[in-house]
């Protein structure tokens, strides 16, 4: 297989999973109307530096398959923020969070140094999304709702996009965060294992 082909095959592969990456998740959600276990911190953080990446990648004309997954890993997150809201009582709170992120992707591109500077906090930004909900794991012990095969596709689009920043641009800013994502989106699925087995386990 050529580079052409593995770069091909990465971006469209990662564009197909991305697709579908919060389906099994929001199934989940809906089939048993609640959120236990999804934690509300680690979506927030999760959306914010998806909004913070696409806008960087676009700022600076990346080429699009590179990131085209984000918008529609936005409209997902987007969803899942929703459900979340409303299976938590707190419908209410989503037009003033639709509001804020709104208005703070407007402004990271008013200047330069402003995306610069969110980008060079994104990787922050997204490891504390894993965090937040691996704390919310280790708190209840207990997966809820985590889908697994969700956070389980994130560890793939990881792998791919650090094959294709390779190839293409080798922004070092990048590259870091999606080895940092690697490794934490793989923390995440291998606890959400662990608390189902030990699920079944006692059951």
């Amino acid at each position: 297989m050529s580079a052409d082909q593995v770069l091909h095959f990465a971006n469209f592969s990662t564009l197909f999973v991305c697709l579908v990456l919060k389906f099994p998740q929001i199934f989940a959600l809906i089939s048993a109307k609640s959120s236990r276990g999804i934690s509300l911190k680690s979506l927030l953080l999760e959306l914010t530096g998806f909004i913070v990446f696409l806008s960087y990648q676009s700022y600076y004309e990346y080429p699009l398959p590179t990131y085209l997954e984000y918008p529609i890993l936005i409209a997902q997150d987007a969803i899942l923020l929703l459900l979340v809201f409303y299976y938590n009582g707190n419908l209410s709170h989503c037009l003033l969070a639709a509001v804020l992120f709104v208005a703070g992707w407007h402004l990271l591109t008013v200047q330069k140094w402003i995306i610069d500077l969110a980008m060079s906090l994104c990787t922050f930004i997204s490891a504390a999304s894993k965090f937040a909900q691996l704390q919310c794991l280790w708190e209840t012990r207990d997966a809820g709702q985590v889908s697994a095969l969700t956070w389980g596709m994130a560890l793939y689009t990881s792998l791919t996009r650090i094959v294709t920043t390779l190839m293409t641009t080798g922004d070092f800013q990048v590259l870091a965060r999606f080895i940092i994502m690697l490794l934490l989106n793989g923390w995440v699925t291998a606890t959400i294992v662990y608390y189902r087995r030990g699920g079944k386990k006692q059951e």
